[in-house]
């Protein structure tokens, strides 16, 4: 779950770390009683959607006093910003965040994430802030500092935080607040169920502080249910509606811009699945995980999810039979099928528990449904079939 740069400074202000005052705007109406609590001559106007790339596209922007910066929120707000993450579709600006500008001297990166491959929380230091990392990461690699560490309770030690900070050779003063800042995002990863905090730019002002600019923070969907506080944070004008409805029925999804919708048992397989897809030379519309204990129900919704869809020509269902038995997953699909009126064409794939029981429920239903031998007989055929 992502939450607005705004959300994130509260949260870093919370524990202690260094950010600049501000305010969130919901309303054009707010401003001119907001405005007036901030004591800076000049502000930074920030649209809030969840997408990077925001300052290229327009949303955000330094405003030299509070006579334009009304005038400078309305053209903004409601504003469609369209990033190298947005899509082509772009997002609305919906929410605005003002905070006193800061005057700039150098300009820094710092994340904290969870390293899934390793088991440990890893720290990323770069002196290319304010830039793209993935860009940074591919032209100069070895402006890239990675320091891995493993949970402690009392977290990191002086040693490690030294590594983290070294790259960015920072004064006496500056080395404590950067102590201290790290310390913060160790314990917002530990006690919030955060994935990743990035502080891009981090920077020294003119008179030598150092100030998160801006932030970004994701957290863990598994945890959510016992970080209240955090669901809470959750603006559901941000997602995809499709994804979520998903959510209400505890399915796995996401949507993507092919043509071929997948329903699929198993994280793994479904990666398959998309890769065979592109293969054979077409595009998967989603990403789609029914799970492994899904009931007729859930079943049921996962196929009218993908077929919510408008760019859906096809469906290409994949289950290989544990705990999800294939008979429970056919009647699920006949069900779906029959109360709206399917125009794709299906191509299923069963194996494992109960898969003839799977397939002949299938073969009784009547629908216009291709039975597949394996995963490349069945990614061939709903090719060939939407061609």
């Amino acid at each position: 779950m992502n939450i607005h740069e705004h959300q994130a400074k509260k949260i870093l202000k919370e524990y202690g770390a260094p950010v600049s005052e501000g305010i969130v705007i919901y309303s054009l109406n707010e401003i001119k009683d907001k405005i007036s609590k901030l004591k800076s001559k000049e502000f930074v106007l920030k649209a809030q959607i969840h997408a990077g790339g925001r300052g290229k596209a327009g949303g955000v922007k330094l405003v030299k006093d509070k006579e334009n910066l009304e005038v400078e929120a309305k053209k903004m707000m409601g504003k469609i910003l369209i990033t190298h993450q947005t899509g082509p579709e772009g997002k609305e600006v919906k929410r605005l965040y003002i905070e006193e500008a800061s005057k700039i001297s150098k300009e820094f990166y710092l994340s904290c994430l969870i390293d899934r491959e390793s088991s440990k929380i890893a720290f990323i230091s770069s002196t290319e802030g304010g830039m793209d990392i993935e860009k940074v990461a591919i032209e100069t690699p070895n402006k890239i500092v990675t320091n891995k560490i493993d949970y402690n309770e009392n977290g990191p030690s002086d040693k490690e935080i030294e590594n983290i900070i070294s790259i960015f050779q920072f004064d006496s003063s500056q080395k404590k607040t950067a102590t201290r800042l790290i310390k913060s995002l160790y314990k917002i990863v530990i006690e919030k169920d955060a994935s990743l905090i990035e502080i891009n730019p981090l920077i020294i002002t003119s008179d030598k502080k150092i100030i998160c600019l801006d932030a970004k923070m994701n957290f863990d969907d598994n945890s959510i249910f016992r970080r209240p506080e955090i669901l809470q944070l959750r603006d559901l004008n941000e997602e995809d509606p499709a994804e979520i409805e998903a959510s209400k029925h505890d399915l796995a999804y996401i949507k993507l811009n092919g043509s071929i919708g997948c329903m699929v048992n198993g994280a793994g397989l479904a990666m398959a699945t998309m890769d065979i897809i592109k293969l054979y030379g077409k595009e998967p519309a989603n990403f789609l995980d029914v799970g492994g204990g899904a009931s007729k129900e859930k079943v049921s919704a996962a196929f009218k999810l993908i077929l919510s869809d408008e760019n859906v020509k096809g469906i290409l269902i994949n289950i290989f039979g544990g705990i999800m038995r294939c008979d429970i997953l056919a009647q699920g699909v006949v069900d779906a099928a029959k109360e709206i009126n399917l125009s794709v064409p299906i191509v299923v794939r069963l194996a494992g528990t109960n898969f003839k029981e799977g397939k002949e429920i299938l073969d009784k239903s009547n629908l216009k449904i291709l039975s597949a031998e394996d995963l490349n007989d069945a990614a061939k055929k709903i090719v060939d079939a939407i061609k």
